[in-house]
């Protein structure tokens, strides 16, 4: 699935701990969680043009560790994603424990309703998660294979109208503060693929290649988890200028790829 604030997975942590101390978990169980973030960023990138996105989604577990959700969350609207207001992603898969870790196959669908049909793409993944010490790390990689959602756009420089693939390499830590509801977190990741953007004013890799990362705390308030995060990538104005006008902020004119400060209240269940 697209990559969140990590308070949402804390909350999810939270709520599935306290679920389980009130009743003995079944074959199949179900997770979920919502959340209000100040910014929709999906690696690095404004969604939602640096406003406001209310987002949620749940996942049905069994215990054979097979897994299949859904996730949901507005968009900006504003002429890109073939002009849909709302991402739907669907996924399914398998996690299985690995060592002292787990290791997560699967493919997550994303959707853009009332948007073209040419935007929606599938991009399998494969996750290894596990601790050290009191970290909680995570590494990923996400393979979307040649499609046209993934085309380059005909008014960039590169060649119009073919297929591309991308390619998504990422890392994430989180390590709570002893005696505290405090949880630090951090990600970083690397993507590869199509240069330019696509059909729709869509890209994985706008720039075709580039980095983000994100540092950030969060505090357990209750049932609440409240987030603030620091998120940014390496994309220059110069390298993304032949993206405009798709790639900047329809009110000031600012790249939606740059530094941007996200604070986020999420719930799980």
């Amino acid at each position: 699935m697209r990559y969140h604030t990590l308070c949402a997975l804390i909350a999810a942590s939270i709520s599935s701990a306290a679920a389980a101390q009130d009743e003995p978990a079944g074959p199949i169980t179900v997770s979920g969680s919502v959340a209000l973030v100040s910014d929709y960023r999906f690696r690095g990138v404004s969604q939602t043009d640096e406003e406001m996105a209310i987002q949620g989604g749940f996942t049905v577990n069994h215990e054979s560790g097979f897994y299949v959700g859904t996730w949901g969350s507005n968009l900006s609207g504003w002429g890109t994603f073939g002009g849909a207001n709302m991402e739907l992603d669907i996924y399914g898969g398998f996690k299985i424990p690995v060592g002292g870790g787990a290791l997560d196959v699967g493919l997550t669908w994303y959707m853009y309703p009332g948007g073209f049909s040419n935007t929606d793409f599938a991009e399998p993944y494969a996750k290894l998660s596990g601790t050290m010490g009191p970290v909680s790390l995570l590494a990923g990689v996400a393979y979307a294979p040649k499609q046209e959602a993934l085309g380059n756009f005909s008014n960039t420089p590169q060649s119009a109208g073919q297929s591309e693939d991308n390619l998504y390499l990422w890392g994430d830590a989180s390590t709570g503060i002893p005696n505290t509801p405090l949880t630090l977190k951090a990600h970083i990741g690397y993507s590869e693929g199509n240069p330019g953007l696509g059909p729709n004013g869509t890209s994985l890799a706008p720039t075709g290649e580039y980095m983000d990362w994100m540092l950030g705390a969060d505090v357990a308030v209750g049932p609440l988890v409240v987030g603030v995060a620091y998120t940014d990538t390496d994309i220059s104005k110069s390298e993304s200028a032949y993206l405009q006008p798709n790639f900047s902020s329809t009110k000031d004119g600012s790249t939606i790829a740059g530094s941007q400060v996200v604070f986020s209240v999420s719930a799980a269940f």
